[in-house]
């Protein structure tokens, strides 16, 4: 019985033997294990079957129990068995092993550069100890990795309280308070009475009188320019601003913050006259029609235009011319060609809204202005005050700097657009020579705000074969008698080498302008190189040439406005009678340039300052 189980024991392994022979070529055959204890291998090496060593010195192999499992090789041996070259594997096996390596790798790489950051941050907050850090960006570097930790910045604490102060345009001690706040990174609310003139009786009601700059701390009054600077001095400012970041919002009882609302509420008065042209508008045959062999649109002619009011308002023919001669001075219509004021016949007139380039106007909000037209006089002061609380607000101090997006938000150039609607019906005939001047000044320069507001940069000018001003052009009555070619430093129309912008005085405008001019040529208008015997210029002296002369009658009449160091540089040249003027080194343009163009061309002739861009509506003339 023991042998039986023995040679059944014995059997066991000699079967799972035989299916694996392929792959263990060392292992031994029945017919080894049945004739003896001996199987020789490619190495020499000899076997026992009972585990126990020969006196020949070879080595004995110890089989596993025969209830162990046996190795099983891996499948992508299995699959190349029958290959020379079992360890070649195919590509196609190949590649997803690959793609979940590299995914592996990526992993680890992955964690190991989380905890390296998270370590370091560690490090990082334990070294430091609560402290503030000493610098606002820290850097370090990882292999292939290169991370950057900002400080985030503590946040300012919001001043609960408000800063206001009343001022007017042009005030010097309401622009030292303005750089002062500025200066201190405060933000205020400034009222500037001549903008909102509504506000001027709450000043007075607030502080007895009506001077500028007053001061509110909330509701508390602080004073003016004077009790400002014994704050400042006396250290109490700093602690009243503590109050206002600390107090709560301010109440009703502190000045407002300028809102919506509409200039001149109690003057503007319908005209008496617009009764009458709204039957004029339902009742004439307006149509086109041919004369002097042009077709003229959207017109009447005179005959018509009496048959109504004769029909409608039941008097006598002269009494109806005489009330179409008062519609034109109200510049409520106008002769198609700019001959007569009125006159009874077949003469062609039209409304101011059918002029073919009202639509283009930006002062034309789908029909015309029909209050009663303000004096020329209130308009050019209002123009004025308007536009110099808009630099003074929104442009730097030295205005060589606009922020034309903040203006175009305020409240102030809302206004201003509400007060262009006036433009539409004035009477220049009755400005003086300077009140002309400091008009058509001020109008240009608020027009180069308002076009890359409106109109935007670099936009294509508009070019005009056609002599702007002809003979019999009605726009000639407001032009200047005398030409001052001082007027070209107080334009600016948006290029670099133009002067800054800024808004002139009816009563003060010579001298203002004589100003502007030192101020341009101190700063870039003028360069002089002695080596070269050469005087580079602006390039408005070669744009305006006509308003200049020559090159000799251009220095003789800059002389005039320069410092002693440049005067006498000019005068040495002169006297050697050896200077090159060069009028093309100043001619980079800003990227503002076109958009005054686009918006109004200046145009210069026998002292006259007009725009043929038609971008405004104004009186007498259709064009302006």
């Amino acid at each position: 019985m023991g042998s039986e189980a023995e040679d059944t024991e014995n059997e066991k392994p000699t079967q799972m033997d035989q299916s694996n022979n392929k792959l263990h070529p060392n292992t031994l055959s029945p017919e080894n294990r049945a004739n003896g204890y001996e199987a020789v291998t490619n190495n020499q090496i000899s076997y026992d079957g009972g585990g126990d060593s020969h006196g020949d010195g070879k080595a004995g192999l110890l089989h596993p129990h025969s209830l162990l499992p046996m190795p099983v090789p891996p499948e992508s041996l299995k699959a190349n068995e029958n290959d020379d070259a079992p360890s070649s594997l195919s590509v196609a096996g190949s590649m997803p092993t690959i793609g979940s390596y590299i995914r592996q790798r990526s992993n680890h790489l992955s964690e190991a550069i989380a905890k390296r950051v998270s370590s370091f941050r560690q490090s990082m907050e334990e070294e430091n100890n609560g402290e503030s850090l000493a610098k606002e960006v820290t850097e370090f570097n990882l292999s292939g990795v290169k991370v950057v930790v900002k400080q985030k910045p503590e946040e300012e604490q919001a001043m609960k309280g408000r800063i206001s102060f009343f001022s007017r345009s042009g005030c010097r001690d309401c622009t030292a308070v303005r750089r002062f706040f500025r200066v201190k990174g405060l933000k205020f609310v400034e009222i500037n009475i001549d903008v909102f003139t509504e506000r001027e009786s709450e000043l007075r009601e607030r502080t007895g009188s009506t001077s500028v700059p007053q001061i509110f701390f909330n509701e508390k009054l602080i004073g003016g320019l004077v009790a400002l600077n014994s704050l400042r001095n006396s250290g109490e400012f700093e602690r009243r601003v503590a109050e206002l970041v600390a107090e709560k919002p301010p109440g009703d009882d502190a000045p407002a913050p300028p809102v919506y609302g509409f200039d001149y509420l109690d003057e503007n008065r319908t005209d008496e006259m617009v009764g009458v042209v709204s039957v004029l508008r339902q009742r004439l045959p307006i149509q086109d029609r041919l004369k002097r062999m042009k077709i003229v649109k959207n017109c009447f002619e005179g005959n018509e235009l009496v048959e109504v009011l004769v029909q409608h308002l039941d008097c006598t023919r002269n009494k109806a011319v005489e009330i179409g001669k008062q519609l034109s001075r109200k510049q409520f219509i106008h002769h198609v060609f700019g001959e007569n004021d009125f006159e009874e016949g077949n003469h062609l007139y039209r409304f101011l809204e059918h002029e073919p380039f009202i639509p283009r106007c930006f002062n034309f909000r789908g029909a015309t202005n029909d209050n009663e037209p303000k004096t020329t006089a209130t308009i050019c002061e209002r123009l004025t005050k308007i536009m110099s609380a808009i630099l003074e607000s929104y442009a730097s101090d030295d205005r060589q700097h606009v922020d034309y997006e903040a203006i175009s938000k305020s409240e102030e150039f809302r206004r201003y657009v509400n007060m262009t609607l006036d433009l539409q019906r004035l009477n220049l005939l009755e400005l003086s020579e300077n009140e002309k001047l400091a008009f058509f000044l001020n109008l240009y320069n608020a027009m180069v705000i308002h076009a890359v507001i409106s109109v935007g940069c670099n936009r294509r000018p508009p070019y005009s074969l056609v002599k702007p001003f002809s003979t019999g052009d009605k726009r000639l009555e407001v032009a200047l008698v005398k030409l001052n070619q001082l007027f070209h430093f107080g334009l600016c129309n948006g290029t670099k080498s133009s002067p800054k912008v800024r808004f002139f005085s009816p009563h003060r405008v010579v001298d203002e302008l004589r100003g502007a001019a030192r101020e341009f040529f101190e700063t870039d208008g003028i360069e002089v190189d002695l080596e070269k015997r050469t005087v580079h210029l602006t390039s408005i002296f070669k744009w305006f040439s006509g308003d200049f002369g020559h090159d000799k009658d251009i220095l003789m009449w800059i002389i005039n406005y320069l410092g002693p160091n440049k005067a006498g540089l000019v005068t040495h040249l002169l006297e050697e009678k050896v200077v090159c003027v060069d009028k093309y080194k100043f001619l980079g343009r800003s990227r503002f340039y076109n958009a005054v163009e686009r918006f109004g061309v200046v145009e210069s002739h026998a002292g006259l300052v007009s725009w043929s861009g038609t971008r405004f509506i104004r009186a007498p003339s259709p064009i302006v």
